[in-house]
């Protein structure tokens, strides 16, 4: 049986949420009810190549139309890690339309889909912040504003990777005497039960400690600017700085800097509510574009996936309506 309505002959949107770590699906049908949900791993074309990682999704996909009781859906609408840009949407938008779950399919950068998910019409901008760094404006009449955020290589400054990469480089410097003093000298180190920036750089590269730990140095950098260190105050400074270059540009490309337009931040750095870096997003974006409306995304991409499907099917509001509600 489906989650909250029978089960029709046909779903109409096949919404899709795919991450580095998870991916989240569910079958909508035409008047907004879940048919069905499912979850599954991450989605990480450049690591297994693009068929295998769209494999990955036929596993949820599966179960999930299997739920509904639907063999397929009117439209696919996919909101997916790694798809930076126009032509990796595309290509990964043929791909998922090969597997034959609907009849039409479009791929967007998953960053969209927090957007749709923090706005009750197509129509705003996002900043999204978690291991890396990313920006989208959208308006109700398509157009759209976006930064290709590959990473250095395309401007980027920024994310809880970023961070932990600069405040580890600060520190060593301080503990080196090549740079000025900070207290992320001792608080990094301490994090991991070390009493030195040498024990933790040996750690790091001998891989006594994973580099994929690195990401938990982010909130430690957050706590010692609390504590009113100056070079890890400069660089959540510096993130404030980056947020708001991002989503003034977006705004100025849509024409909506000087309109009362929602700013929406998303991803486990900005969703963590730090009050220093809270602070400064809103003194600087005040200043650039004084009607912006900042919020925080907490609502599931999944959704913003959905709604993004129905916008394209031409569902009704209330349609829209039943499945935010669903996921409030």
């Amino acid at each position: 049986m489906g989650l909250n309505a029978p089960r029709p002959a046909e779903a109409s949107v096949l919404a899709i949420d795919a991450g580095n770590s998870k991916t989240d699906v569910a079958v909508i049908g035409a008047d907004g009810a879940v048919l069905a949900a499912a979850r599954g791993g991450g989605f990480q074309p450049p690591r297994v190549g693009v068929e295998a990682a769209i494999d990955a999704l036929a596993e949820p996909v599966g179960r999930a139309l299997a739920e509904a009781g639907v063999t397929g859906v009117a439209h696919v609408s996919a909101c997916l890690a790694n798809a930076d840009l126009p032509v990796e949407e595309r290509e990964l938008a043929d791909a998922v339309q090969r597997r034959g779950w609907g009849r039409t399919t479009e791929v967007r950068n998953d960053t969209f889909a927090i957007l749709r998910a923090g706005v009750d019409e197509p129509r705003g901008v996002a900043v999204v912040c978690g291991a890396g760094i990313n920006c989208v404006g959208m308006l109700p009449d398509g157009r759209t504003a976006r930064f290709p955020a590959i990473g250095k290589i395309s401007g980027d400054w920024g994310g809880g990777a970023g961070l932990a990469e600069e405040a580890l480089w600060f520190a060593a410097r301080a503990e080196d005497g090549r740079g000025e003093p900070t207290a992320l000298a001792r608080t990094l180190p301490a994090h991991f039960g070390l009493d030195s920036m040498y024990a933790l750089i040996e750690a790091l590269h001998l891989e006594h400690i994973p580099s994929g730990r690195k990401h938990e140095l982010t909130p430690v950098l957050f706590n010692t600017s609390a504590e009113g260190d100056p070079v890890a105050r400069s660089l959540v400074h510096r993130l404030a700085e980056e947020v708001v270059a991002l989503s003034t540009v977006a705004l100025a490309r849509l024409d909506l800097l000087d309109e009362e337009v929602p700013v929406l931040l998303g991803g486990s750095v900005l969703a963590a509510r730090h009050p220093e870096l809270d602070e400064h997003i809103g003194t600087l974006l005040a200043a650039k574009a004084p009607k912006a409306v900042i919020d925080v995304v907490t609502a599931p991409p999944v959704l913003g996936a959905a709604l993004l499907g129905l916008d394209h099917v031409g569902a009704p509001p209330e349609a829209r309506a039943r499945l935010r509600a669903y996921y409030a």
